[in-house]
């Protein structure tokens, strides 16, 4: 069933490949079903797929949308991870296989590359049919009770052209076919016939020549086990890119080892059917693969492991986890630049139609400060690459000159590339990359570092989208937070906020101190879960419902079962911690209210200082009936009350309650005037490195008051 959709697809479209990937029973992965017109082993990094990656079959898959790419271009444009990894002219189209709301897996075919030509409607509808017949007929399996699943290897079948048909003419021995065997006979270079598959169909009396004595024939052996120093990791790329596009491909290879090994030249001719191979002599090339000159030596040389090796899979995952622009551009340089050997790099960021640079590494103190802030109407490669799209390789400096005179040029006498930064069709820049000697770049190169350009582009620009977030939610929560905190007779309070450093985004902690209608001082820190502009959202309702309630004249117990209530219907699923003290400044007493936040510190006037046990509730935003319980304190003259979140005392891999004890002590330690020290000293504590979570801390005195325990005052009575 999966071969006949795969050559259907296949021939509607004029293709030469095809497949279908299946859901497997991995929840969220694809595999690879069935393969047409390829050789499975030689693209079995591509049998698994993921369908959150960014690639056309998971997208596909997810979206349930076709997607169709025409060239090399759109695909870059679209996908750069994909052409990074396979960097060949070659189009491709893939369609979703459903039915009504059940999704099967994916559609694919693959055929030469239509570069302007986007791929036609009649194309399009006819794969699309296809991929519905093929979901029709899986879903009448599943309704049967078969588990439409894929699991293991795919199956790599016979493309449906006929290449059997289309070399029986000279394997047969006769007619037109002897005739045709005998002129390739006269060749002095070994010339094969190869299926899409790798399988050897015709071999002239040269090929047979580069078999030792005693091997069995040539007809029906798979290339690189016939001829198993043309299955060296250095030529595989090769093999890949006559398979995937129809364009010629040339190289040299070695065969055997020291003294005695030989070069060769080898020629690759694509065609729908298969592929044909010439082997002839060659002179040692100018460069050599490192890994073929020294077997076993591994993929030594830059190039090499720019090709076989980093492509692009160190680059992408470390981009991942780039968060700033400066994060993306530190991590081209750890690994774009050594697995290509560039010394040098140049990053440009597009704003307001000028290019201003952003990052650079290896090229003289001061030399690119003239190219800051160009226009994009001003004549250099960098500008150029981007207004045009096009990337721009230069084998050296000279070249370079002759191309733009009158450019200011460095002491290097390397080569140079200028790659467009793109992002799914937008500018974002333009990036430079210097090597200090004199050199080529490969077809196979020049598509991988514009690829790699298109990672690096998407990079930066969700980079830019992330810090735009950043400061959206930084400017939100300095709106929320207070100013200022109010000047209150016999009480002195002193606030902080510090953001996190990981990640560079902010969280939802949160102080405010209000004075009621009553008299009375609220002092309240909370903890919104989560960061960003929804968690700072959330803090400011929670802030402001605080605020209400405390002003309403509600007891603490009812402020806080109310907040509880508002964030459930607010935000179901969302929550936070909250611990609320009520304070009569006049005589010192309050009551206090905890909702799943760390135990406030009180430090007494001699210096003594005690975690408080405030029996408390659970947080914020999970049970509507949640109760509070209300505990009694007394504050006395000179006394320092403190609340904080858990980002002061919380570090990745110690106990929480060594945090609170460390700020125990240093709180014991601490003056107790005035309280802006304290308060600096207590957040200092903390350190500014690698600190995962925001922090908020709130102080309060009593200035002036009683020295000791005393009456309880009516208004916190009545509290």
């Amino acid at each position: 069933m999966l071969a006949r959709a795969t050559a259907e697809a296949v021939a509607a479209v004029g293709g030469y490949g095809g497949g279908v990937y299946l859901r497997s029973r991995t929840e969220g992965l694809l595999l690879m079903a069935l393969l047409s017109g390829l050789p499975g082993p030689l693209f079995r990094p591509w049998w698994r797929m993921h369908v959150n990656r960014p690639y056309p079959v998971a997208e596909a898959y997810r979206s349930g949308q076709s997607v169709h790419l025409a060239d090399a271009e759109s695909s870059m444009r679209r996908f750069p991870q994909l052409m990074a990894g396979l960097p060949y002219p070659f189009g491709s189209l893939y369609e979703p296989v459903t039915a009504g709301k059940q999704r099967f897996g994916v559609l694919l075919a693959l055929r030469a590359a239509t570069p302007g030509v986007p791929v036609s409607a009649d194309d399009r509808q006819r794969l699309r049919a296809a991929a519905d017949r093929l979901g029709r007929e899986l879903a009448a399996l599943a309704d049967a009770g078969e588990p439409v699943v894929w699991e293991g290897e795919p199956v790599v079948v016979e493309p449906a052209a006929g290449t059997e048909a289309a070399d029986a003419g000279i394997d047969a021995g006769t007619g037109a076919g002897t005739g045709a065997a005998e002129a390739v006979d006269r060749f002095a270079q070994a010339v094969l016939s190869v299926d899409r598959q790798g399988r050897i169909r015709f071999g002239n009396a040269a090929a047979s020549a580069l078999l030792g004595p005693g091997d069995p024939p040539l007809r029906g052996r798979v290339v690189w086990e016939a001829l198993p120093w043309l299955g060296h990791p250095a030529y595989e790329d090769h093999f890949r890119a006559v398979f995937l596009s129809t364009q010629p491909v040339h190289f040299s290879a070695r065969r055997g080892e020291g003294p005695s090994g030989t070069w060769l030249s080898v020629g690759l001719y694509p065609g729908h059917t298969g592929v044909t191979l010439t082997i002839g002599a060659a002179d040692k090339p100018a460069y050599a693969p490192a890994s073929a000159t020294h077997p076993g030596a591994g993929l030594g040389s830059p190039a090499d492991r720019a090709s076989a090796l980093y492509r692009p899979v160190a680059l992408a995952i470390a981009l991942t986890e780039a968060v700033t622009a400066r994060q993306v551009s530190a991590v081209v340089t750890e690994e774009l630049l050594p697995a290509f050997g560039g010394r040098q790099l140049a990053i440009y960021m597009l704003d307001e139609r000028h290019l201003h640079l952003a990052w650079e590494t290896g090229f003289p103190q001061g030399f690119l400060d003239r190219f800051d802030g160009v226009a994009l109407d001003v004549r250099l490669p960098g500008v150029e690459c981007l207004t045009s799209g096009r990337p721009l390789f230069f084998e050296s400096m000279e070249r370079l000159a002759a191309a733009y005179p009158g450019i200011p040029l460095d002491a290097h006498v390397g080569a140079r590339a200028f790659l467009p930064l793109i992002a799914s069709g937008r500018p974002v820049g333009s990036c430079i990359l210097g090597f200090d000697v004199p050199r080529g770049f490969s077809p196979e190169e020049r598509t991988v570092l514009t690829a790699l350009a298109g990672l690096i582009a998407q990079a930066l620009e969700r980079a830019r989208r992330y810090d735009s977030e950043a400061a959206l939610a930084r400017g939100l929560q300095s709106a929320l937070l207070p100013h200022r905190l109010p000047v209150c007779e016999h009480v002195e309070t002193v606030g902080r906020y510090l953001p996190g450093t990981q990640g560079m985004d902010v969280g939802g902690d949160w102080y405010d101190v209000i004075e009621t209608h009553s008299g009375l001082l609220a002092l309240i820190i909370g903890d919104v879960q989560g960061h960003g502009v929804a968690a700072a959202a959330t803090m400011g309702q929670l802030r402001s419902a605080v605020r209400a309630f405390a002003l309403s004249g509600s007891t603490p117990q009812q402020v806080v079962s109310g907040t509880n209530q508002l964030l459930i219907d607010l935000d179901p699923g969302q929550f936070a911690s909250c611990c609320y003290v009520l304070l009569d400044p006049a005589s010192g007493s309050a009551a206090a209210v905890r909702a799943g936040h760390p135990q406030p510190l009180l430090r007494h006037r001699g210096g003594r200082t005690e975690v408080l046990d405030l029996p408390g509730g659970v947080v914020l935003g999970i049970d509507p009936e949640a109760t509070y319980p209300v505990t009694e304190l007394r504050l006395t003259r000179g006394s320092v009350l403190a609340l904080y979140t858990d980002g002061l005392v919380e570090k990745p891999g110690t106990d929480i309650d060594a945090g609170v004890e460390r700020l125990r002590a240093a709180l014991a330690a601490a003056r107790p005037a005035p309280l802006t020290e304290t308060a600096d000293r207590l957040i200092g504590e903390t350190g500014d490195d690698d600190r995962p979570d925001d922090i908020a801390l709130l102080l309060a005195s009593l200035t002036d008051g009683p020295d000791g325990p005393g009456p309880q005052p009516p208004a916190v009575a009545r509290a």
